[in-house]
């Protein structure tokens, strides 16, 4: 059932691929969320086996140890902690005791302290079985069916709440036909309204959310959605974290929602400056201004950089965050980053001494700073930066070879910013950029181009 009590639910979604969260982080993320004003946490990863693959089997008791004590945290800090399943993969709808799996795995949970739960049928095949579609006249009708079943089975308390995962979650499955023809006129019809909608956008990943596009959605399924937002995810590309401020979106999303979820970065400790700068959308009032709130971040962050060595400065926690920011565009310190790779490796002469300067600057920045995340105390925080600082750095030392490359063969005069020559000959072979993946991208990517 959606909040009785009218509350507007703001809060996280742990619902990626990937390694969950562990309890400990989870006991950590309730604290943090409660100093933010958040007050939703829905428990939904996608690689917790019995949430998903083999959702019928029980949880035993010490499984569910770490998640009385995550509900009990959540109890007392305000926090409303959902217990979400995803049977979707196998499912037999029509199956009497497919739909008593399901209830005892809520009962179970219930039993426990659970008080909110949700279903999520979301990245199917799209299709019933062949004793499904006797049964049902559409994939809609189905998930409906058994939603309510649900619900009316596990009797909820009276503020409990119940939110619902369609298969089309977004405007562009919706336009593509994704779950079926009237897919979500279907559910605006036949849901139990007292069950929220999750719901991503304009895209599954959506740079903007206008509040149009949400109040029109309103309009087909009855009430207005729980936006599931994936702005900060990366479990889509190994390569990316997004440390960039909660945007492309204003304020008046909020009177058009029944709450927003962020489902954030796969590394637990990245996600400081998304958390708080979604909790300041959340909890402020007038235009939202999403780099004000960065910056403030970013500052908030510095202390967490801690080191046995050199120090790591504010502008150093602030290029990191420019450079690993939002899915569709980088932060000023990565903008100029760019900018200045390509003006040494793409223009001519004149145009590259007048850039080198810059990229030697912005080179030795970087190079610098992976020496001293190195040295941070928190090793979970440097473990979690090494990889992406790492490849950065790579990618530049790749850059300087290839210009120094050029300087050598007289397009200029300025030596390499370490005193040595090199290019890209002196990378030992199948190391920079190799393996198979490496070898299909290089393939691909000009194809598609």
């Amino acid at each position: 059932m959606s909040d009785p009590n009218g509350r507007w639910r703001c809060g996280i979604v742990e619902g990626f691929y990937g390694r969950p969260w562990t309890g400990r982080q989870r006991l950590e993320l309730f604290c943090r969320m409660a100093d933010l004003g958040l007050n939703a946490y829905v428990y939904a990863p996608k690689d917790d086996l019995k949430h998903r693959a083999i959702w019928r089997e029980a949880y035993s008791d010490d499984e569910l140890t770490p998640f009385r004590e995550q509900i009990d945290r959540c109890e007392r800090l305000g926090i409303a902690w959902v217990y979400a399943l995803a049977p979707g993969l196998d499912i037999r709808f029509s199956d009497p005791n497919d739909r008593l799996a399901l209830g005892l795995r809520f009962e179970q949970l219930r039993a426990i302290g659970a008080r909110h739960f949700a279903l999520l049928f979301d990245d199917l095949p799209g299709s019933l079985s062949d004793r499904d579609q006797s049964a049902y006249p559409s994939l809609a009708a189905a998930h409906c069916d058994v939603v309510n079943a649900t619900v009316e089975r596990i009797e909820l308390d009276s503020d409990g709440w119940f939110l619902f995962c369609p298969t089309p979650y977004c405007d562009q499955m919706d336009r593509d036909g994704v779950g079926g023809a009237g897919y979500l006129d279907r559910v605006g019809r036949s849901l139990h309204p007292g069950v929220d909608v999750f719901w991503t956008g304009p895209d599954i990943v959506s740079t903007e959310i206008p509040e149009a596009s949400i109040r029109g959605l309103a309009e087909r399924i009855g009430r207005p959605p729980v936006v599931w937002d994936n702005l900060f995810a990366n479990d889509y590309d190994f390569h990316r974290v997004h440390c960039g401020p909660y945007s492309g979106r204003e304020r008046d999303l909020i009177g058009a929602t029944r709450g927003i979820l962020i489902n954030p970065n796969n590394e637990f400790c990245l996600n400081t400056v998304p958390f708080r700068t979604f909790a300041e959308f959340c909890g402020g009032s007038g235009a939202w201004r999403p780099y004000d709130a960065y910056r403030a971040a970013v500052a908030g962050w510095h202390d967490a950089f801690a080191t046995v060595g050199s120090a790591v400065l504010v502008e150093d926690v602030a290029l990191l965050c420019d450079c690993f920011h939002l899915p569709a565009r980088e932060g000023r310190g990565g903008e100029a980053l760019v900018s200045a790779v390509e003006g040494v490796l793409r223009t001519g002469h004149d145009a590259r001494n007048a850039a080198i300067h810059g990229f030697r600057e912005i080179d030795r920045r970087v190079q610098g700073l992976f020496e001293r995340l190195t040295e941070l105390r928190d090793r979970d925080l440097f473990h979690a930066w090494s990889r992406y600082v790492w490849q950065l750095k790579e990618e530049l030392l790749a850059a300087e070879r290839i210009l120094g490359r050029a300087l050598r063969a007289g397009e200029g005069s300025e030596p390499r910013s370490d005193g040595g020559e090199a290019n890209l000959d002196d990378v030992l072979p199948n190391t920079f950029r190799g393996g198979l993946l490496a070898k299909l991208e290089r393939i691909i990517t000009p194809a598609h181009g």
